[in-house]
């Protein structure tokens, strides 16, 4: 398969698609639609491999603990954004094992997601996410393939509060020997300085369809260091909001990158397959 899109971080591997997922994959291969499901913890990683080991090409998968999982933790509707269910994490130690055996499997094209979740923060819950975050780094370093980070700001940021960025970045350049993506990047221009310095790609979500929030950030990223995603079923793109997300929905993202940065359609689509192949080897 030789796509004409990569989702580069989707989620069909998640309950939300139990009663249709190969309809949605198919829906998506048959419109050129490559995609890479992610994992957040064990079951979903092993679901992501299995679901990716189904089809010959153009399915992905990437394995990893999600920083949110490292403790039990409420989160609510409104935190997990449109298609998103309230939920009370149970929490999972992190096996390095579990994930480097699975981490061989040569449909695993990433380690992630993980890294830092600021956004409702607890007492000792920052220093374990960092220890695990420096685990999967190891895994990543030791198995030769890159990073899919998920790295969020506290609900309200303020000169007492910590950048999850900031720190994430740093935790990076000390420990990581490959390189990644920075999944659905909702940070300033100045934090995503810091990643692109360190080679990184940032990810960008259908968010950008209906939210002028991160435009500066996609106008000063250069072409060459973007990547397309949905996150589904998270984040529906104008003009599917209300709907379930799902991968063949990436088109509108590429479409927003397009406008934002006042360029080509045709040229973008064919520069983020590109990107994609260049950081996850597609």
């Amino acid at each position: 398969m030789e796509p004409k899109y990569v989702d580069v971080h989707a989620h069909v591997n998640f309950k939300a698609f139990d009663e249709d997922r190969d309809a949605v994959v198919q829906r998506s291969l048959d419109e050129g639609v490559a995609m890479m499901n992610v994992g957040t913890q064990q079951d979903t990683s092993a679901d992501a491999v299995a679901l990716a080991e189904k089809y010959e090409t153009g399915v992905y998968a990437a394995i990893a603990l999600h920083p949110v999982h490292t403790s039990k933790s409420h989160h609510d509707e409104q935190e997990l954004g449109e298609g998103g269910k309230a939920f009370t994490s149970r929490g999972e130690e992190f096996d390095p094992q579990f994930y480097e055996k699975l981490a061989q499997n040569p449909k695993v094209k990433a380690i992630g997601e993980c890294g830092l979740d600021y956004y409702r923060l607890e007492e000792d819950t920052a220093e374990l996410q960092k220890k695990v975050f420096i685990q999967h780094i190891e895994i990543a370093n030791k198995v030769g393939k890159p990073l899919m980070c998920h790295i969020r700001n506290p609900l309200r940021l303020d000169g007492n509060e910590a950048s999850a960025y900031k720190d994430a970045a740093d935790i990076l350049r000390e420990y990581a020997k490959v390189k990644g993506d920075i999944h659905f990047f909702a940070g300033s221009w100045e934090e995503a300085q810091l990643f692109l310095d360190l080679g990184f790609t940032l990810s960008f979500t259908g968010v950008i369809t209906f939210t002028h929030d991160y435009d500066e950030v996609v106008r000063n990223t250069p072409l060459d260091m973007i990547l397309s995603e949905t996150d589904c079923p998270y984040i529906t793109p104008t003009p599917f909001r209300g709907q379930r997300n799902e991968p063949i929905h990436v088109r509108e993202v590429v479409k927003a990158i397009a406008r934002i940065k006042e360029l080509d359609e045709e040229v973008v689509r064919v520069q983020l397959v590109e990107n994609t192949k260049r950081v996850f080897g597609f």
